[in-house]
């Protein structure tokens, strides 16, 4: 009797009096018999093991093979790119100080129109909303400066008072900055943006609700702040990124319900940014390199449509997951991309897996939205269980993927 211990080979080269045990995959039905001898035993592996206790069973989810989140031209390739790169330079050096002339001035008006103004919760006075005109109009120079020397419109923006949130998908950090130039929104951002330099005081014109994604109780007084904001006409309105997070702009991932909830007709606008040879998505690259590509094309093209505004059904009381169901229909027909499950939780997988240095960071994303409706896991609790089950690795050198 051979001793089957870690040193032993699986399969014997001697030959055994053991009966051989075949195993017959079927792809019709991803059954498997077994054969003993001519016996064969009934197949049970079908049975759901929980359904004495009325449980409909446990499946998980087949992983998409669509990134969101990947950006066509993370890298400078080609001859056409490094010649026009080349060319471009004392372009860019131009652009460059325009962008900082632009941002400065921008910034300074800014704060003239915040000084000693201290009632937040009420709306900017019109005085100071008059001021901010100046930093739209630096804005509009920094579009030009990053290449963007016109947009392509399409449609109209309606009335405040018909639709007071807009919603838009979103693909790179020129979609706020155009909107902050076309109609001064208030706009719902995360509490970590008001550190950042620059950035945070323009948003604060704004009169930007913050919300903490991770907290639902941010969650709900963001709701709340929404609903307050756009059913008052004094206040700028409301714009909204229900994707919660930057895409390619091929796919249109989950909603969040934040613009749904509150009951009130959306307009949706859609951004594209039609390109050949550089992919403006803020996907997997850096924000650095990203605005380097920028400076140095020599023309980068945006377009925005308006689209038909979206009410909510059954006087305004209709469901707001069917709601926003509805808007991302529309949003993702006029895109003509498809729609996925996807959320700002795969995105912190994704980050996740490549901070691991794992071989394909984008096999670990689940379309999270579709497990924590499932599960009822978080985004949060996906990390950590993505981090234990790596840290189960002994040999780093064996990578999952």
């Amino acid at each position: 009797m051979v001793d089957h211990d870690l040193k032993s080979p699986f399969l014997s080269s001697q030959p055994s009096d053991l009966p051989h045990l075949i195993l017959a995959v079927h792809d019709s039905d991803s059954s498997i018999e077994q054969s003993n001898n001519h016996n064969h035993i009934p197949n049970t592996s079908s049975r759901n093991p929980f359904e004495f206790i009325g449980s409909d069973g446990l499946f998980v989810p087949a992983p998409s093979t669509l990134d969101p989140f990947r950006n066509d031209t993370p890298y400078i390739e080609g001859l056409y790119e490094l010649i026009k790169i080349v060319i471009c330079l004392p372009i860019a050096i131009v652009r460059l100080v325009l962008f900082g002339v632009c941002l400065s001035l921008g910034y300074v008006a800014t704060k003239i129109a915040l000084l000693g103004w201290k009632d937040k919760h009420n709306p900017m006075p019109r005085w100071r909303s008059r001021l901010m005109w100046v930093t739209r109009g630096c804005t509009r120079c920094i579009l030009f400066s990053f290449g963007y020397h016109w947009i392509k419109r399409k449609g109209k923006l309606a009335p405040r008072e018909i639709a007071p949130i807009v919603v838009s998908n979103h693909v790179s950090y020129i979609d706020p900055i155009f909107y902050f130039f076309e109609f001064f929104p208030t706009i719902v951002a995360s509490d970590s943006h008001d550190a950042m330099p620059f950035v945070g005081t323009i948003i604060r014109a704004m009169q930007v609700i913050y919300v903490n994604r991770f907290s639902p109780s941010s969650r709900k007084h963001a709701v709340n702040e929404i609903k307050r904001k756009a059913s008052c006409g004094r206040f700028p309105r409301v714009l909204l990124f229900p994707e919660g997070t930057t895409t390619n702009g091929k796919v249109l991932i989950s909603f969040q319900l934040g613009a749904f909830i509150p009951g009130y007709a959306v307009q949706p606008v859609i951004v594209r940014y039609p390109h050949v040879h550089f992919d403006q998505s803020w996907g997997d690259v850096s924000l650095g390199m990203l605005m380097f590509r920028m400076f140095t094309q020599f023309h980068n093209f945006m377009e925005v449509e308006y689209l038909p505004i979206v009410s909510p059904l059954d006087n305004c009381k209709e469901n707001p997951a069917q709601f926003a169901k509805r808007t991302s229909h529309a949003i993702a027909s006029a895109l003509n991309v498809a729609q996925t499950n996807h959320s700002y939780g795969d995105l912190m997988l994704l980050v996740k897996a490549s901070e691991l240095k794992q071989v394909k960071p984008s096999s670990y994303m689940v379309e999270m939205a579709k497990v924590e409706s499932l599960f009822h896991i978080s985004g949060l609790e996906a990390v950590n269980f993505l981090e234990k089950f790596l840290s189960m690795n002994p040999d780093a050198r064996y990578q999952v993927f």
